[in-house]
Order: C-alpha cells, then sequence, then structure tokens
C-alpha cells in the first residue's frame, strides 16, 4: 500500500509548540512545514513541483541558533540582515495558500483541487508574481489531480481524513495568524 500523509509526516503542526506570547518553536514549526513537501509528494503530480521546489518552502534560518521564528526575525532587524526573515516570509506566503487552497476545498465538496487552488493562489501569492509566473501556475493547475484521488492518496482511504486534513489546516492557519500579526506588528514583510 503507498505510503499516506500520516505515514510521512514527522510532526503535524497541532504539535508545535507556542508560548503564551505567541512566539512559535522554530524546529518544530519547520519538521511540520516539511510535512507540506511530503503531503505534494504524495500526490507526484507536475502541478506541485513548482510549488514545492521554489522559495516559498525554503528554511528561514537555523533552528538551533533561535528557539522561535519570531526570535530570528528580531535578531536580524538589529543585524541588519533580512535573509531569514524573507524566507519566513515566504515560506509563510507558499503556506497561507495551502492552507487556504485546503481549507476551501475542504468545505466545498464538490468543487475540484484545481479550483481550490487557483482562488487561493488569486488571494495569496498572485499579487508577487510577475506575468510570466501567473502564466506558469495557471498551466499547472491543468495538471493537478482531481478531489477523489487527491483524498484517496492523502488518507488512504480512511474515513476520517477529511477531518484530520482540517485539523491539520486549521492548526497551521493558527500558526500563520500568529506569524501575521507578528509581522505586520513589527513591519517586518515591508520591502521584501
Amino acid at each position: 500500500m503507498p505510503a499516506t500523509l500520516d505515514d510521512l509526516i514527522t510532526r503535524r503542526f497541532q504539535d508545535v509548540a507556542v508560548s503564551e506570547q505567541g512566539d512559535i518553536n522554530t524546529a518544530e514549526f519547520l519538521e511540520a512545514a516539511e510535512g507540506v513537501v511530503k503531503l505534494f509528494d504524495i500526490l507526484d503530480s507536475a502541478a506541485f513541483y513548482p510549488k514545492v521546489h521554489d522559495k516559498s518552502l525554503s528554511s528561514p534560518g537555523d533552528p538551533t541558533k533561535y528557539d522561535t521564528l519570531q526570535k530570528i526575525v528580531l535578531a536580524e532587524a538589529k543585524e541588519g540582515d533580512r535573509t531569514a526573515t524573507q524566507g519566513l516570509l515566504w515560506l509563510k506566503r507558499g503556506l497561507e495558500l495551502t492552507a487556504m487552497a485546503l481549507k476551501r476545498n475542504l468545505d466545498n465538496p464538490a468543487e475540484e483541487l484545481s479550483v481550490s487552488f487557483t482562488e487561493a493562489y488569486n488571494n495569496t501569492l498572485k499579487q508577487f508574481h510577475n506575468f510570466l509566473v501567473k502564466k506558469m501556475f495557471g498551466m499547472a493547475m491543468l495538471a493537478c489531480p482531481d478531489r477523489k484521488s487527491f483524498y484517496e492518496k492523502v488518507g488512504g482511504g480512511k474515513p476520517d481524513v477529511h477531518e484530520q486534513l482540517l485539523a491539520w489546516v486549521n492548526a497551521l492557519q493558527a500558526l500563520l495568524n500568529e506569524l501575521n500579526i507578528f509581522y505586520a506588528k513589527g513591519a517586518y514583510d515591508k520591502g521584501l
């Protein structure tokens, strides 16, 4: 039997530690984010190859140096180097696309995955992409797997795959909300 998301994910977004102040554990968050790449790898679709392998899912920093994502950004703000800040910003944007697309698809049982991802793209990454990248995304959606195949591959036919994926997406969105508040408060995304 082919591997499912349960088989491949080492840490769920639900299991990422967040302090009372909203600080997100770096190593745990990055480990959970690797699950998104594994999700797309399970699908084995050309539609997701550019998304999985672009800068949106690149690591924003050394998890052994700073224990929270916020500390990475704060340290860079003092030093004037924004490399990891930009990496985290693009990771956040890529994860927002994924969370929005999957949430929309779970909430709309008749909607195909390509429609959910296209709508999510229009509301997240499209504003940051040039004409060529926008066209490439549209072409990639032509290779997007159908809804039925997606849920069968991700869940291995388990009846609770929708509930598990919804919990995963909701936990991801809660973490992204914390990061969005942090970025907005410090204007850390300005100029990136």
